[in-house]
């Protein structure tokens, strides 16, 4: 995981951001909600994209980042307003996780490769379980392994506006799109096992 780690460093581009949506009378629960209609309307894109004009495939991406964008600000919002909370976070949270199975659920769709999309869904829940898991045993929650959400939104928003000019090719027998499903599949089970095996040491 590299992208969270920048997240500090960004503070002062998200002002202007934090800073509107606190003059029109956003909440960061509102913002949440408004990150996960990003996250619809990608998928939406990502299904066009594979069975109408691949072109859809780059507003897709471009939803995509704007969904990770907004997970960002969101928190911002809420230590702006000084109303952060353990509710919060929770609605955080979970439509962070409703945003990802629906954004693989388009990408599976659009190509209808429904046992990849299967295999890269419950790569990336099991990565976000594994990671809260830990808090329910005693530990911090978990951040580290291979690839977190950061990484993960960003590969999916290049991997989505290349799709766009690489449609129509099938390298290995896979579409892009179709690649980019196997390695959401491969790396998300390998970080949920490296976060189980970090909970499981720290336990001991």
């Amino acid at each position: 995981m590299t992208l969270d780690k920048f997240r500090p460093y960004i503070s002062r581009f998200l002002d202007p951001f934090v800073k509107g949506f606190d003059r029109v009378g956003m909440t960061p629960d509102s913002v949440s909600v408004l990150a996960f209609g990003m996250a619809i309307l990608a998928a939406i894109a990502f299904l066009l994209g594979g069975r109408a004009d691949p072109i859809w495939y780059v507003a897709a991406a471009t939803l995509v980042f704007l969904n990770g964008w907004l997970d960002i600000v969101d928190g911002a919002l809420a230590r702006e307003q000084e109303v952060a909370s353990a509710g919060g976070d929770l609605l955080d949270h979970v439509l962070d996780r409703y945003a990802d199975i629906v954004i693989i659920g388009g990408l599976a769709a659009g190509i209808g490769d429904y046992f990849l999309g299967f295999l890269a869904v419950t790569g990336v829940v099991m990565t976000s379980y594994l990671g809260t898991q830990a808090q329910a045993v005693g530990l911090d929650r978990v951040y580290g392994g291979l690839v977190g959400r950061a990484d993960r939104l960003a590969i999916i928003g290049i991997v989505g506006f290349l799709a766009y000019p690489l449609s129509g090719t099938d390298p290995g027998g896979f579409t892009v799109i179709g690649w980019l499903l196997v390695f959401l599949a491969f790396v998300g089970h390998l970080t949920a096992l490296q976060r189980f095996f970090y909970s499981w040491s720290a336990l001991d």
